[in-house]
């Protein structure tokens, strides 16, 4: 009976651990992301497709670009209710932490003068934010409101998720450029590297299965989708 007692008590410390990592790798990889924004923010290069329209919109309204991306991801949640979509932990925190973060980091990193100030920070604002992507779709808390917008019109519309995806991205984009976003090189390079680099992370920081699980522990779907 104590030997069972023991091992009882053992997994649930083991179980506990492996709940502490998954919080864990959500919260940094949120705070990393929102991070990595700013720093393509400060390149003045070109931003991922959503924080074009970010930019855009908060040159409009006069406030920041972290509660432009608050105030939106709160507005997308309300399209899932239509498209039956259930928000998960990971869900409202990346409402909540990316615009947090990504201020706090405007606010203390200064525009790059030269173009190699600005190349720089560019190259690092890339491979940080597929790190941050790694992270917080490896802990498996749920998608973010973008992300769950475009699985959710994928199921309702019966389109591939290449197609929703490519749709939305553009619109946004093209959206976020009318209304002054920054589109350029780091646009471009951010596109084209982020599905390799995130996949890449999402296997370096992959959590196995809670010890004493019946699901069997597999990789990170080839499909994984993009935090948003």
């Amino acid at each position: 009976m104590r030997q069972a007692t023991t091992t009882t008590g053992g997994r649930l410390l083991s179980g506990h651990g492996h709940l502490a990592r998954r919080l864990s790798q959500l919260y940094v990889g949120l705070a990393l992301y929102g991070a990595s924004s700013a720093l393509l923010v400060r390149s003045g290069l070109g931003l991922e497709p959503w924080n074009v329209l970010h930019q855009g919109l908060a040159e409009r309204t006069g406030l920041s670009m972290g509660v432009v991306l608050t105030i939106l991801g709160a507005a997308i949640l309300l399209l899932w209710i239509p498209l039956r979509q259930r928000p998960g932990l990971g869900t409202i925190s990346n409402v909540l932490v990316i615009g947090a973060a990504m201020d706090a980091t405007l606010a203390v990193t200064p525009d790059a003068r030269t173009l190699g100030a600005r190349v720089l920070l560019m190259i690092t604002g890339i491979i940080l934010n597929s790190a941050a992507t790694g992270l917080y779709l490896a802990a498996r808390f749920g998608p973010g409101p973008r992300d769950g917008l475009m699985t959710g019109l994928n199921r309702v519309t019966g389109l591939s998720i290449r197609l929703v995806r490519t749709a939305i991205e553009l619109t946004v984009v093209a959206t976020g450029f009318a209304l002054g976003g920054t589109v350029g090189m780091g646009t471009l390079l951010y596109a084209l590297s982020i599905g390799p680099l995130a996949q890449i992370f999402l296997r370096v920081f992959a959590v196995p299965s809670a010890p004493g699980s019946t699901v069997v522990a597999t990789g990170p779907s080839n499909r994984a989708i993009l935090p948003g």
